[in-house]
């Protein structure tokens, strides 16, 4: 393993060091010990000699210069400190080459004292020869110290090269155990950086090239320790990335002749552009469209705004209403195309555009017509004769014709009754053909909303208060004195069908609130209502013609002021909605461009 072979690499470092160690604390131990032990006891060995010296110098001294009474205590007390400092040295000595000058020490030494013995005779005076002897023996006593004391000087002297050398020998020893060990440490270091850093370096550069996309490099495996098993992952980790890349390029290549035989199937044309607008791909009937006139200088006006506002906010572009046709010349007939720019973004490829899909609703279109004109032309075909009929009907009631029993003038008024409710229906189903042409035009005019919104309320409250309910007018301070261009019969036709409705569903004794608030480039109204609501999965159908959620109570109408509402506000560049909750109420708001 990897900690194995840093162990065993290290190991002669660590072995030169616990060496070096060891024999630094011997070395160490020695000069500490024998060594100066021996150099103390010479030390010690040459004071006391010096002592010694000193007390015979005295000894001497009072046997040559002070009177006999005098001297015999000096004497006495030297010979003791003498005797006692020669009984150490003998100690000390015993068994030592030192020993022998120690014995002749001794033995002058006796002879010193016992000359001093008998020149201090308590009975005379010593004879002459007696009297020089005493001294001459101090003198020989004094010259095997000196000789003793050369010899201590001399081992002395000894020991102190011996601790030189030993010094010098263990620098020596110091001194190649570093060099030995700095040695060895770069060639361990060079071996192991060689060991680790030739497998971590092939590593690398085997993640650099996969990085790059170069799948196929791969790492020698060396070892079976940890470097080995990084090698063996990372080949393994390669082999796995190479198996993705490859079942990644079949998907890709499966969907992208998928999305060329969808493309190619598509019958309506489908434009893909990048962020500079540049087509990037076309199916064939775009292909088709690509080459009329309108497209020889790109997409046309009406296509190319639209386009560019996605390209800039990336927000889808999906119109619903006819109204943003667009209708181009395809060779000798026109078509119809309502145009549905999508906004694309991919971070992986980091590529930034649109889909451009012109569906093609030329027979819708057709057909839409058909039934717009079919509509007008049977309301209005209808309503002649209809009018003759509520005109009948009005002078029967009017004439006041005598022999006319009350149920026939029942019958009579609800065929009047009948004549009318008929009458407005076709004239709304008019109206929303007329508005659907696109025939019926707008009378613009600068309107202030305040004064607007009073009329209305004027005029709503002869039918809403009558009926239990109360109106409830909210206009902000800041829409006091504005003013909106806009057609005000029309606007006026939205409100009183939006409150009408209201009032019609709203619970006796309930509040009707008539609003208008600032948007950002829109105007806010709102009618809202405290009445039973319309369920969630009805609220987008309430603006169909003809219909009535279900579940509510049948009033009368035709179902058809909603969707005339609708194409009012439309026209107008607007926009309406329906927000409700069951039990909480009903609101109806629209958008008008301020």
């Amino acid at each position: 393993m990897l900690r194995t072979r840093l162990y065993l690499g290290l190991l002669p470092l660590f072995l030169i060091l616990v060496g070096t160690g060891v024999y630094a604390i011997h070395e160490s131990r020695y000069l500490a010990g024998s060594l100066q032990r021996d150099l103390v006891n010479n030390y010690h060995a040459i004071f006391a000699l010096q002592q010694m010296r000193d007390s015979a110098r005295l000894m001497n001294s009072a046997l040559t210069a002070l009177p006999r009474a005098d001297a015999r205590g000096l004497f006495e007390e030297q010979r003791s400190a003498f005797q006692r400092a020669l009984v150490d040295q003998s100690a000390s000595s015993a068994g030592s080459p030192r020993a022998t000058l120690v014995s002749a020490l001794d033995d002058a030494f006796r002879k010193f004292s016992s000359d001093g013995e008998k020149y201090f005779n308590p009975g005379g005076v010593g004879s002459l020869a007696e009297f020089r002897a005493a001294p001459a023996s101090g003198l020989a006593v004094i010259a095997a110290i000196d000789i003793l004391t050369q010899r201590d000087a001399k081992a002395a002297q000894q020991i102190a090269a011996r601790i030189e050398q030993q010094a010098a020998n263990t620098e020596r020893v110091l001194v190649l155990a570093i060099v030995g060990a700095l040695v060895l440490s770069v060639f361990v270091s060079w071996r192991l950086a060689a060991s680790l850093l030739g497998p971590i370096k092939a590593v690398t550069a085997s993640a650099v090239a996969v990085g790059e996309g170069d799948l196929d490099r791969e790492v020698p495996e060396q070892s079976r320790d940890e470097l080995g098993q990084l090698a063996h992952a990372f080949n393994t980790m390669s082999a796995k990335l190479r198996a993705y890349r490859e079942a990644t390029v079949a998907k890709v290549l499966r969907t992208q002749r998928t999305m060329e035989a969808t493309l190619t199937s598509a019958p309506d044309p489908v434009f893909v552009v990048d962020r500079d607008g540049t087509h990037a791909v076309r199916n064939p009937a775009a292909e088709v469209l690509a080459a009329t006139p309108s497209f020889a200088a790109g997409f046309p006006p009406v296509l190319a705004e639209p386009l560019a506002a996605v390209l800039d906010t990336g927000e889808h572009y999906l119109p619903t209403d006819y109204s943003r046709v667009v209708t181009l010349r395809v060779g000798r007939e026109d078509r119809h195309y309502l145009p549905r720019i999508l906004a694309i973004g991919d971070k992986l490829t980091e590529f930034k555009g649109a889909a451009v899909i012109l569906q093609d609703v030329t027979k819708f279109r057709l057909l839409d017509d058909v039934k717009t004109n079919l509509v007008g032309t049977v309301s209005h075909e209808l309503k002649t004769p209809l009018t003759s009929l509520r005109m009948a009907v009005y002078l029967l009631l009017e004439q006041k014709l005598e022999g006319l029993t009350p149920t026939q003038r029942d019958l009579l008024e609800t065929a009047r009754d009948d004549a009318d409710r008929l009458l407005r229906i076709l004239e709304n189903l008019l109206d929303l053909a007329r508005l659907e042409a696109g025939a019926s035009s707008l009378d613009r005019r600068e309107v202030e909303i305040a004064a607007l919104l009073d009329d209305v309320a004027r005029e709503a409250r002869a039918f809403i208060e009558p009926a239990g309910h109360t109106l409830v007018l909210e206009v902000p301070p800041s829409l006091g004195s504005a003013r909106l261009a806009l057609d005000p019969e029309r606007v006026r036709h939205v409100f009183m069908n939006l409150l009408t409705n209201a009032s019609k569903y709203s619970p006796a004794g309930g509040a009707i609130t008539l609003s208008a608030s600032a948007e950002p480039g829109f105007v806010r109204f709102a009618v809202r209502d405290q009445g039973h609501g319309i369920p969630s999965e009805s609220v987008a159908r309430v603006f169909d013609r003809f219909y009535r959620a279900p579940g509510q109570e049948r009033r009368p109408g035709a179902g058809l002021g909603l969707a005339i509402a609708r194409e009012i506000v439309v026209a107008h560049g607007g926009s309406i909605a329906c927000a409700s909750e069951i039990g909480r109420g009903t609101e109806f708001h629209f958008l008008l461009p301020g």
